[in-house]
Formats: structure tokens, sequence, C-alpha cells
């Protein structure tokens, strides 16, 4: 078996299309294709059943992808381990972000990286913070910031901070003082990502407790969307100060705490539990859990 074979299964596999893969891997597709399938002819197994909207892995698939991220990820350990041994952190460390921290931190994080750590590689990922726990869960990447993660053995969990939730709405929609009972939250339509977010989760988990039904009028996956669609009168959201501020502008928004009781998300430096973390993991978290209390300190205005 060839070992860039696999790298480039796994990629296919993990992004569920050629094209995609071959963007991400910076080959052609033509070629990616041939080297999959003369993985497919050497193992003797169909790894990936085509269709029209991409690939979807076959059970021997399964199998090898769950080997392919063992073997990658012992390579790249066993790559950082001699880089260590020359005085040198090196390899790649794959990062999640949750869009309400990603466009902060992205920058600040790569340009302590280059610093900090020049000789090694950083990819980041962007996604809700369920999708970011499942991947690590899973061991398909090394780090991720997560809000309020469920707790289980495949992760190991360091909280970070704890953020309230506050209800955003346009300019002159909301109390001025003493902000929004929870009790009241039933006289606002609401705009709210899918059901698997968590700051959704958290919300529909008190309304369940007080016995109260929230006004869902709008299901959107995207937090400039949802701010969007508050700042034209489409409705409010429930949001933390790191994702409102964390877009770039508040401008035309304005935000009231949620009170009776708080709801409060617990940002955490999350990993997967059952592989030994490297020094180059290791450092890369300290960083996450410097910069996420830096820019969250800034945007609260701390």
């Amino acid at each position: 078996m060839d070992f860039k074979q696999l790298q480039y299964f796994v990629r296919v596999a993990e992004l569920g299309s050629f094209t995609r893969a071959a963007q991400a891997l910076d080959i052609a597709q033509p070629a990616l294709s041939r080297q999959v399938r003369q993985l497919e002819l050497e193992l003797h197994q169909h790894l990936l059943q085509r269709n029209g909207r991409g690939v979807t892995l076959t059970e021997a698939g399964q199998m090898l992808l769950e080997h392919g991220h063992t073997i990658l990820q012992q390579m790249a350990r066993a790559q950082e381990d001699l880089g260590h041994a020359r005085g040198a952190l090196t390899g790649r460390v794959a990062v999640g972000l949750p869009p309400s921290l990603a466009r902060r931190l992205t920058l600040p994080l790569i340009a302590a990286f280059r610093h900090e750590l020049p000789q090694a590689r950083l990819e980041i990922v962007e996604a809700f913070s369920t999708t970011i726990a499942e991947w690590l869960g899973s061991a398909r990447m090394d780090l991720g910031l997560v809000y309020s993660p469920a707790r289980h053995a495949q992760i190991e969990i360091e909280p970070v901070l704890q953020e309230r939730l506050n209800l955003v709405g346009p300019e002159g929609s909301l109390p001025t003082a003493g902000g929004v009972a929870f009790a009241e939250l039933w006289r606002y339509p609401l705009v709210m990502p899918q059901r698997t977010q968590i700051f959704r989760k958290l919300m529909e988990a008190q309304a369940a407790l007080s016995q109260i039904k929230l006004d869902v009028v709008w299901e959107v996956s995207s937090v400039p969307v949802i701010l969007d669609l508050v700042r034209t009168g489409h409705g409010f959201a429930a949001l933390t100060d790191s994702a409102l501020y964390g877009q770039g502008t508040a401008d035309g928004l304005v935000q009231a705490p949620i009170h009776s009781p708080h709801i409060v998300s617990t940002l955490c430096v999350v990993q997967p539990a059952r592989q030994r973390a490297t020094a180059l993991v290791q450092h890369t978290a300290e960083l996450l859990q410097r910069l996420s209390l830096r820019v969250c300190a800034v945007e609260s205005g701390q």
C-alpha cells in the first residue's frame, strides 16, 4: 500500500467528493482518481461508491478509513518526534473553530503559529461545535474549540471560559436596562440555527424546563446571515458576545442579557482522548487557550 495513495483516499473519504479533495490536495482530479483506483486494485476491494453528489464509503472503505486515520496520525507523530529530537516542533495540526470565533481568531492564531512554530503546518476548519466534537471523537482532527461539549470517553475537555447568551435584536427593539427574562422569550420571534447547534440546544433545554415554547421563525446555519436577518427585522437571535462581535460589526444591533435563569455556554479546548498529544498539539492547545481568552476579553470590553 502506497502512503500517498492512502493520504489521497482519506481526504476523498472525509470530504465526500473527488472535486473538493483535489482542490484541498492541490492535485488534478483525474490524477487523484487514478491514485485511488490504483489503491482499490491493489487491495482487490471497492472502497468508494460514486454517485451524482460525490462518493460514499463501502464497508471495506469504512474499515480502511479507520485504519488510515491511525496510520497517518502515527506517521505525523513520528515526523514530529524526529523533528523535536533535533530541537524543532514540526508536523501538521488540524484545528476546528466554531463560526462565532473563527473570523476573529484565525488571523491571530496564524500569526502566533508562524512566530512560535515556524516549521509546523496548521490547518483550520470552520464548523459548528457539534460537528467539531464528532470529528475529534473519531480523531479526524487534532484540536478544536467547542461550546459546551457533551462529555464522553472519546474526547478530553479543558474549559477555557464561560459566556452568557444575550437576546440580540434591531436597534430600539429591546429593553435598555434589566435584560429579558427567559419566561418572556416566547414573545420574540427567533432566528436560530438547526437543532444540533449548541446555542439552540441550550435554549431549548431551558425552554423545556420552564415549560414555554420558543417561537423559532427561521432556521439558518450561518451566524453572519442570522445577524443580517435580525438587523433587517426578521427576528431576534440568542448569541454570546463573541458570536455577535466576532462577525466584524454590530452596527444596527442591540443586545439584552437573558436572565432568570442565565443561559451559560462554556468554551472548551477539546482533543481526542485515544491518542497521545504530541508536543506540537500541546503547544497549539496553549495558543488556542491564550488567544481565546484575549479575543473574548476584548469583545466583552474587559
